[in-house]
């Protein structure tokens, strides 16, 4: 509820400028880089569980906190001290998901996690509107009690998770831990990386140029933009979970390049758009790469890692991830200032296309040896 209207709460309410409220975002990202490989290191330490109850906790106790701090330097202190505390629950989420359920499950279960996030997004920005009306620290307050509220319910329902993870990470973590390769060993896990950042780079257009090459060149409202990201949150609430349930066994490759290539699709036809229909269009295609390579990729991610880190190893799909949020919009908008729309996003596509290639590769290469025992 709160990051969605943080601009706003600082420009609107704290008075501060349009560049100051976008650093303070900019702080927020560059807070979940630093944290997403810790977290997930941590995570084969502790298990994800003892993460993901304390992440809740302490996110919502910070929100409680977060209206009384007026001050710019204070606000970019508490910020990045929010993005710390609150992205240590994505990489500890796939990991947890990735340690309870079977290889043929992961699929249609990291889909699963995926519809409860979107079902929260298309309520918590709404209802945070409402609120705002009324005043910007009700949104405080509402998101950080429900927050809590959900630690709680972690910390007070005896999953057996636990003892599910602790169970295979003893076991494996004397034989393998040493033996096993880093992430930044493992060959296929970094071209996966790379592939994942250039699909990234595409997917988070719509978070910066998108709404500029919309209103600005096609002269459609912003409530058509909004309109958008309702047929994307209906396709994946309605779609996503029986779609990767139907394509659970499709070879790796098959599924993340054929997901890469469709959000290349999606988003290059938007270089031909005179109106809403390719725009629609565009959309709905690369929804459909949105709900088969997401849980695709998690699902590969936890089948290629050493189960004693394969926290590293969700840590470093979250990084891999953060960091093509922050790099692809700013990105976008400087190619659509300088060149306009159409180069945008033919470039957009060819980008996406070298992702689609990268992942036709990636499931086939060969895991990393391990080391001769001395």
């Amino acid at each position: 509820m709160v990051l969605p209207f943080l601009v706003l709460y600082l420009t609107r309410q704290l008075g501060f400028t349009a560049a100051s409220a976008g650093l303070a975002l900019g702080i927020y990202g560059f807070g979940s880089i630093i944290i997403s490989p810790i977290a997930g290191r941590l995570c084969d330490v502790t298990g994800p569980l003892p993460i993901m109850r304390w992440s809740l906790i302490g996110t919502g106790i910070l929100l409680f906190v977060f209206p009384l701090v007026r001050s710019y330097y204070g606000i970019l202190t508490i910020t990045f001290l929010w993005a710390l505390i609150s992205e240590c629950f994505r990489p500890a989420t796939l990991t947890l998901v990735a340690s309870v359920v079977t290889a043929e499950q992961r699929k249609p279960a990291f889909a699963l996690v995926r519809l409860a996030i979107n079902l929260g997004m298309s309520i918590g920005p709404a209802v945070a509107g409402f609120l705002a009306a009324k005043s910007f620290g009700w949104i405080f307050l509402v998101d950080g009690a429900t927050t809590i509220i959900a630690g709680i319910v972690l910390i007070a329902i005896p999953f057996a998770a636990v003892v599910d993870f602790a169970t295979e990470r003893d076991a494996h973590l004397g034989q393998h831990a040493v033996e096993s390769p880093s992430v930044s060993g493992d060959r296929r896990m970094m071209v996966f990386l790379s592939a994942i950042f250039l699909t990234g780079v595409v997917f988070f257009q719509h978070e910066g140029p998108m709404s500029l090459f919309l209103v600005h060149d096609l002269g459609l409202s912003p409530a058509f933009y909004g309109g958008l990201f309702t047929i994307n949150t209906l396709m994946i609430v309605f779609m996503e979970v029986p779609l990767n349930g139907a394509t659970a066994r499709w070879p790796h490759a098959r599924a993340l390049a054929l997901g890469s290539l469709l959000f290349a699709v999606g988003s290059g036809a938007f270089a031909f758009a005179t109106g809403p229909g390719i725009i629609i269009a565009g959309v709905v295609i690369w929804t459909f790469g949105e709900m088969m390579l997401f849980p695709q990729a998690a699902a590969y991610v936890a089948e290629i890692a050493p189960p004693a880190k394969r926290g590293a190893y969700m840590g470093a799909y979250s990084l891999a991830f953060n960091i093509s949020f922050a790099v692809g919009p700013w990105a976008g908008t400087v190619v659509f200032a300088r060149y306009g729309a159409k180069p945008l996003w033919l470039g957009v596509f060819a980008v996406g296309l070298v992702a689609s290639l990268m992942m036709t590769q990636v499931a086939s290469l060969p895991p990393a040896p391990e080391p001769a025992p001395a």
